[in-house]
Formats: C-alpha cells, sequence, structure tokens
C-alpha cells in the first residue's frame, strides 16, 4: 500500500468534482474546491475520521468494499478504478460481467455512419448501440427487451417460420458457430457473472447444435468478412463486414457497407430513407 500516493490521489480526485455534480448544495461559505471531505466519506458509506485519514496517509489498508464505495463517490473511470486498487495494495480483480455501457465517442460514431448499419456487441452478444441504418436494415432494437436482443439467444433459440434464418443471413450457420466460440472464451473471462452462466446454461438445455459445439471446447474464429441479408422489403443486401474492438470494454461495433455501385448500395439508401417503417401496410 502506497499512502502518500494514495492520500494525494484522493485529494485530488475529491477538488476536481464539484456539489451539483453529485446533487449537493453548493453553499455560500465552501472554501476548498470540489467536495468537502465529509461529503466524500458520506457518499462513500464510511467515517468522516476515516476518510480524513485515507487523505492524511495515516489510515489501515482500505478494503475492497470501501475502494468500491470510494469509485462511486468520486465517480472514477476504469482505469482510475484500477489505479486505485494497486495504490492500496489491493489489485482489481476481473470485472462481475460483460460491460455494457457504450462509451458517448462510439455512439457519436454510429452516427456519423449514415451510409452503414452499425451495431455494438456486448462480450456476450447482446446489441447494446445501434444506429437507425441497422435498426432497418436488421430490426427496430429499441422494440425489443434485453433478452430480444441476445444474438446467440436469438440464433439457437427463436422459432423460424420456414426454417429462415436470422435476418435471413446468407451465413447464419458460420455466425452461430463463430458466436459459441466467442461465448466460451466470454465465459472464461466472467466466470462469476450469473447472466451470462444462466444464457450458457439456457442455451446447453434447449440446443443441440450449440451443445454439440460447446463440447468441442474451440474458442474464436475468423471474422465474416461479407454476408447477405434477405430483407422483407428491399430483398438481398449483400455487404461487407468490418468489426471494431474496443479493448477496454469488451465490446465490439460491427459495420457492415455495400460496395460502391451496386443494387446492395442502393437497398442500403433506400432504406436509411425508409427507415424502419412498414411499407406493406396501408396508411
Amino acid at each position: 500500500m502506497d499512502r502518500t500516493e494514495l492520500a494525494g490521489f484522493l485529494r485530488s480526485r475529491r477538488e476536481r468534482i464539484t456539489p451539483a455534480d453529485v446533487g449537493l448544495p453548493a453553499g455560500r461559505r465552501r472554501r476548498t474546491p470540489g467536495l468537502r471531505r465529509e461529503e466524500v466519506a458520506q457518499l462513500a458509506f464510511i467515517s468522516n475520521e476515516y476518510y480524513t485519514r485515507l487523505e492524511q496517509a495515516h489510515a489501515p489498508r482500505p478494503s475492497r468494499e470501501v475502494l468500491a464505495g470510494l469509485t462511486r463517490a468520486l465517480r472514477l473511470s476504469d482505469a482510475e478504478r484500477d489505479y486505485l486498487h494497486h495504490l492500496a495494495g489491493a489489485p482489481p480483480g476481473p470485472p462481475p460481467g460483460p460491460s455494457r455501457e457504450v462509451r458517448p465517442s462510439i455512439l457519436a460514431l454510429l452516427e456519423r455512419l449514415p451510409q452503414a448499419a452499425a451495431i455494438v456487441l456486448s462480450a456476450s452478444y447482446e446489441v447494446i448501440a445501434w444506429n437507425p441504418l441497422a435498426a432497418a436494415l436488421m430490426e427496430d432494437f429499441s422494440a425489443l427487451s434485453r433478452r430480444q436482443r441476445n444474438l446467440v439467444r436469438r440464433a439457437y433459440l427463436e422459432p423460424r417460420a420456414e426454417g429462415r434464418p436470422l435476418y435471413g443471413l446468407s451465413d447464419s450457420g458460420e455466425f452461430a458457430q463463430s458466436a459459441a466460440r466467442h461465448l466460451r472464451a466470454t465465459a472464461a473471462r466472467y466466470p462469476d457473472d450469473p447472466e451470462l452462466t444462466s444464457l450458457i446454461s439456457e442455451l446447453l438445455d434447449r440446443s443441440e447444435d450449440f451443445a454439440r459445439l460447446w463440447a468441442a471446447h474451440d474458442v474464436g474464429a475468423e471474422p465474416a468478412l461479407c454476408t447477405t441479408f434477405q430483407h422483407p422489403l428491399v430483398g438481398a443486401i449483400t455487404v461487407v463486414c468490418d468489426v471494431l474492438d474496443i479493448a477496454d470494454r469488451d465490446q465490439r461495433v460491427v459495420i457492415y457497407t455495400a460496395e460502391p455501385g451496386t443494387p446492395s448500395e442502393e437497398a442500403l439508401r433506400l432504406l436509411s430513407v425508409i427507415g424502419t417503417q412498414r411499407l406493406d401496410v396501408p396508411g
């Protein structure tokens, strides 16, 4: 435990937060920048005396519960949380489950891709962000529950009319196999996540195909470079698939684009205009 560095780090993080940031009144006689020590202690659910001793480099090693409270009270980023744990002599363990929080810069990126369909997948294959063209190409994810937005569950467990694959994908079998391999690697990274454990148990119980692939113990797979969506309104759309890894969040941005000058490009342009509306329903 590096008491001196820990004290300085806590003080610097406390001074950068305004009372308004945490819903506290500023008051007229506030002499210190940021929050007062007693305010941080209150937000972290620890005693003011103990927090004061931490900033004075005189306190014993804080527990993981105290560190979690300080992380919450001081609004630390993931990197700052890890740094706090290392200073306290308690290196952080793995996160309990896949992150579902998408960085604002990634959300802005999706909006800046009007001619591309783009989604963000969590490590467990849940669609956690999308742009309007992705909703038009695939489906309106905003109308689905979290459970329904998990593409592994959809690929293996959702009944299909006349055997039609998810989104009419031409490589639906390859997608399902790749997803199973990626999910096995995800399970190793998050062994204590009850939601992920429940998903895998459900897939094993209800899908013979998934159980067979799971028993093979394969991990990782080459990403699909090209696929075709069979859209109910505009027909076949062949797209190039690019995947961007967001390492610090264990997420992936999947971007679908059509080759310029092709019928598929024209189909995507049409979808960008009509959005998720149904053209076959009388207005």
